[in-house]
Order: C-alpha cells, then structure tokens, then sequence
C-alpha cells in the first residue's frame, strides 16, 4: 500500500476515534479522554490533507509520519492511564507532545523547500 493511502486511512481511523472517544467523554470519561479524542479530531484532517500533497515532497511524507505516530503515541498514552491504569512507557506521553511539534516543524520545513509547479 502506498504511503499517501496508508495515511489517508490513518488519518480517517483517527477522525473516528477521536469521535468515539469525545462521546465516551462525554458519557464521564475522563480528562485525558477528551484530551486524546480531541488531539486525534485535530490532527485527522490535517493528514488526509497531506495524504493529497505530500506525494512529491519526501519532507513531507516525514513531517507527516511523525505527526501520524507523535499523535497515536500521545493519545495512546493518555487513553492507557485512563483505561489500563497504566502509562504505556515513561515519558510516552511528553516523546508523543514533542513529536508533535516536531512534525508540524517539518510540515513548515517541507513546505518553505517546496518546488512551485508553474
């Protein structure tokens, strides 16, 4: 499978999770419930979008790897505390954040280096 639909179905994957797990929120779930659906509601378009023009820009498919894992990782996490009692490992959560940022970072990168196309 190619990357860009892999990321496509990822990132629809993460738009239906963050749904679900806004609704459990909202039935009394906790804090970090909400927080993991709302990080994976707001990152869920921005991948598909990627998943569109990313294609030609490998600093792109990066930024958008690691924003793809830093968000699974940092929502796993905190949906772990919450439903295991348990951290995924130390430090998953703070590794996930910075992920993040690091993600969006290169996202910025990839698109300052990007070839116009006419």
């Amino acid at each position: 499978m190619k990357f860009d639909r892999f990321l496509f179905v990822a990132a629809a994957l993460c738009g239906a999770a963050g749904v679900a797990l806004s609704a459990a929120a909202s039935h009394g779930g906790s804090t970090n419930v909400a927080t993991a659906a709302n990080f994976l509601l707001f990152h869920a378009p921005a991948l598909i979008a990627l998943s569109f023009v990313a294609a030609h820009n490998r600093i792109l498919h990066i930024g958008a790897a690691i924003l793809l894992l830093a968000v699974l990782l940092f929502s796993g996490d905190l949906l772990a505390r919450d439903y295991l009692g348990q951290r995924l490992f130390p430090f998953a959560a703070p590794l996930g954040g910075t992920g993040m940022i690091v993600g969006w970072l290169m996202l910025a990168i990839g698109g300052l280096l990007a070839r116009k196309d006419g």
